[in-house]
């Protein structure tokens, strides 16, 4: 059973250190392929999006094809991306192996978790997922240093060769080791839902993103945006009247849930723009190569790892309301104070700052994670997980979206070309002021919500 896991666990430590390790090689990537820096945003977009496309069907794909055919299928297709990302000769090559991966991912990831679910007996479960959640600690930790040391020392495009010996032992193990496992009951797949969402989606937030941009395609950016936010409101209507819809918007009802996913938006919004800012910012703003950035912007994930082991005794003592509000209020100020970072600034303040950050924003991110599910009954276990997933990595690109658009707003409103260090200094203020706002909106929530999953004893007087 322990192997069985570790084989899910390499995949899912094959996603993770690929979402790590890009990002140290923004400003490399860019120069090679002869576009500005702040374009690239394309390249995390793409990936959110296909995330955010594929994942509400993943757990359909699974049932109707078997779990193990779907999970090697997404190895094999994530690995092909990798090799397809590492053989980019522009950027829209780049982002179209960038979607690839995504597509790879989405299947993935839930469907490995799927697997575990219906193998592993239930009092075994939380050993394996905790041995599965090895890989998710170690890969952001390994990504930025191994990222910027193969970006620096060789070339950007070996951490895209790096997944070809991972994937292709993941798919032989997978082979070897998974059961092939469906369910006994099937829903039917909500074909016009998908198409809703996923052409909706796609056009929204790749309009949006490109809006920002200081390109002629605005008049296109703006069509898209209109007519992607158009198909999703036509899903709304639909959602509304078919009995199983891929995206179960009822859930909205239940106020745990709409409050974690509406404030959360928020704060996944702020914290969505820190891989693509902070590297940059090191990189292009204070002169660093890639190798020094991912030394440096490795801390956060230390941080989240050590969050770990304090996430349950504090929600316990404070409960979700408080822990969220305060949470909210301290990551802001934290990420307020990477404005204030310069060339200057010691590698050990650098550090310090990134490290206690990336605890506070993990807290808020287990909190999130766990107030979702709070009072969801069982049986729309599977729907929620599916909501969730969407939301969130839509306010992953988001967030790289917004602040790609205030950087080429102050370069555009001063007639420049080039980054400078102010420009993300501003951008850390504007995602530091959102991620403060998220704050407010927790304050809606009931003293005792969630008390159940968190074990927090409200006094009588509280609220």
């Amino acid at each position: 059973m322990r192997l069985l896991t570790l084989v899910v666990a390499s995949a899912l430590f094959l996603e993770s250190l690929v979402s790590t390790v890009i990002a140290t090689s923004l400003a490399p990537m860019a120069a090679d392929l002869g576009v500005d820096p702040v374009t690239l945003k394309l390249a995390f977009t793409a990936y959110y999006v296909a995330l955010a496309i594929f994942i509400p069907i993943s757990g359909w794909c699974a049932d109707r094809y078997g779990a193990r055919t779907v999970f090697r299928a997404a190895i094999a297709v994530f690995t092909l991306a990798s090799v397809a990302c590492a053989l980019a000769w522009d950027l829209n090559s780049l982002v179209a192996g960038r979607f690839l991966q995504g597509m790879g991912g989405a299947m993935m990831l839930p469907v490995g978790r799927l697997i575990l679910l219906r193998v592993v007996p239930r009092h075994d479960m939380v050993r394996a997922m905790a041995w599965m959640s090895i890989p998710a600690l170690f890969a952001p930790v390994m990504g930025p240093p191994v990222g910027g040391f193969i970006t620096t020392f060789y070339h950007w495009r070996g951490i895209f060769w790096l997944n070809v010996p991972v994937g292709i032992l993941a798919f032989v193990l997978a082979t070897l080791i998974v059961p092939q496992v469906k369910a006994e009951v099937r829903r039917p797949l909500d074909l016009r839902g998908f198409t809703l969402t996923s052409l909706g989606l796609s056009l929204s937030i790749f309009g949006f993103t490109l809006a920002g941009s200081s390109t002629d395609e605005v008049a296109l950016a703006v069509e898209m945006t209109v007519v992607g936010v158009a198909l999703l409101l036509l899903y709304w209507r639909h959602a509304r009247r078919t009995e199983h819809p891929i995206i179960e918007l009822r859930l909205m009802r239940i106020p745990t849930f709409r409050v974690a996913m509406l404030a959360g938006v928020l704060f996944r919004l702020s914290t969505g723009a820190i891989p693509f800012l902070l590297p940059l910012m090191l990189q292009v703003g204070f002169g660093m190569n890639a190798f020094e950035s991912g030394s440096l912007t490795f801390a956060s994930a230390v941080g989240a790892m050590f969050m770990k082991v304090t996430a349950a005794p504090i929600l316990r003592w404070f409960g979700f309301r408080m822990v969220l509000v305060v949470n909210a209020v301290l990551s802001s100020v934290l990420l307020g104070l990477c404005a204030l970072l310069t060339s200057a600034t010691p590698s050990a303040v650098i550090i310090t700052v990134l490290l206690v950050g990336g605890f506070f924003r993990s807290l808020q991110f287990t909190s999130l994670n766990t107030l979702c599910y709070s009072d969801v009954r069982t049986e729309d276990l599977s729907s929620a997980t599916s909501f969730v997933n969407v939301v969130q990595q839509l306010a992953l690109s988001s967030g790289v979206a917004v602040a790609a658009m205030v950087l080429d707003g102050l370069r555009m409103a001063e007639g420049r070309t080039e980054l400078i260090a102010r420009d993300f200094s501003v951008a850390f203020v504007v995602i530091a002021v959102i991620a403060g706002i998220s704050a407010v909106m927790f304050l809606r929530l009931r003293p005792d919500a969630g008390a159940d999953v968190s074990g927090h004893r409200v006094d009588r007087g509280e609220g």
